[in-house]
């Protein structure tokens, strides 16, 4: 199963990721991990991403794709994998379409998992980080024990503000590589509301 996971923030990406790596065996990929792992090993690409990053610069497409693809052709992705965070954008999407083409790599599902606005701030503005241990609550769905209570904070990337400036974000950029998705009849899409264990069954139910 080589598969592609979008979906807003907040709307349970990470959760179900975990899921379907359990039941498949197959890798999970972010790009954080993914730039991390080519820096770390000194690849030619990830000397040049180190480079980019300690000049505070973003890593250039013409860098990340071919660094996705070296990635994806490693053996733990023999059986699959997720690739979790990207493409971010069209032009992003467009050139790993291409690269995984070249490298013989067909993708089987891009899986959106769709969430209504106001349940993802529900849920993202009511997490709490206790800074002690950096365990994560949410005053609702999950809140801390009574004697942790006093001292948990909200992340500033928690706030309202931020969590409508990243909505934005995927909406005016990320969502935009839905209808090419679509085009190419990849396109999957699920409910995330609800439960974990429902979301993680209308997947299963929607995956070729």
């Amino acid at each position: 199963m080589r598969m592609i996971l979008m979906g807003p923030p907040g709307a349970g990406k990470g959760t179900q990721a975990a899921r379907l790596v359990e039941r498949y065996r197959i890798a999970h990929i972010s790009t954080g991990e993914m730039l991390r792992e080519a820096v770390a090993e000194r690849t030619p690409l990830g000397e040049k991403a180190a480079a980019c990053m300690k000049a505070g610069q973003l890593v250039p497409d013409d860098l990340v794709i071919p660094m996705a693809v070296e990635r994806l052709s490693k053996p733990d992705c023999r059986a699959g994998f997720i690739l979790d965070g990207f493409p971010r954008t069209g032009p992003q999407a467009k050139g790993l379409d291409a690269e995984l083409k070249t490298h013989h790599l067909a993708l089987d599902v891009v899986l959106v998992i769709d969430v209504r606005d106001e349940l993802i701030l529900e849920r993202i503005t009511g997490r709490r980080m206790d800074p002690a241990t950096g365990t994560i609550y949410h005053i609702i769905f999950d809140p801390p024990p009574p004697e942790v209570a006093p001292r948990v904070v909200q992340r500033a990337d928690d706030t309202a503000e931020a969590v409508s400036a990243r909505l934005a974000k995927y909406y005016s950029v990320t969502a935009l590589m839905i209808p090419f998705y679509q085009q190419k009849g990849l396109l999957r899409r699920v409910d995330g509301n609800g439960s974990p264990e429902q979301v993680t069954e209308r997947i299963m139910a929607a995956l070729p």
